[in-house]
């Protein structure tokens, strides 16, 4: 069994933001996977997405904190018509990301206790996000 759904996220500021949610909920034929797997891809090249831990929002702060003392707004960039964002946004997303894989079982995607998908949003004004869901797997019936 084959799905793909591209879903479309609404505007987020500059950080990182979970969307298991949103993500599961885009394809609802999820639980009738016995086993497969989930990819997630973003159609951007200013975000990136990652799976990290989903309890504690000081996670979200500090990934903030470390991308941009990483990939610093300062830097002497040659592209610039975007804005002083934008440059280090598309650093940032080479170095995250574009997709991330999990696999499915009995429906559910088998992510660890504390592990969550995060959209991770590199520009400070960035409009709404598409990403495409693609599942691939073994049909429980």
């Amino acid at each position: 069994m084959w799905l793909q759904q591209t879903i479309r996220l609404p505007a987020a500021r500059r950080g990182f933001h979970l969307i298991t949610n949103e993500v599961t909920h885009a394809v609802p034929e999820l639980s009738s996977v016995r086993i497969g797997w989930m990819q997630v891809f973003i159609q951007h090249t200013s975000a990136s997405l990652t799976i990290n831990e989903n309890a504690d929002p000081d996670v979200r702060v500090d990934f903030e904190t470390a991308m941009n003392h990483a990939v610093p707004e300062s830097l002497p960039y040659v592209h610039t018509l975007e804005g002083p964002d934008d440059m280090p946004a598309h650093v940032k997303a080479s170095m995250m990301g574009s997709s991330v894989m999990i696999p499915v079982s009995d429906g559910r995607l088998q992510l660890g206790t504390w592990q969550g998908i995060y959209l991770c949003e590199h520009r400070d004004r960035a409009s709404g996000r598409s990403v495409v869901v693609t599942v691939h797997g073994e049909s429980s019936s």
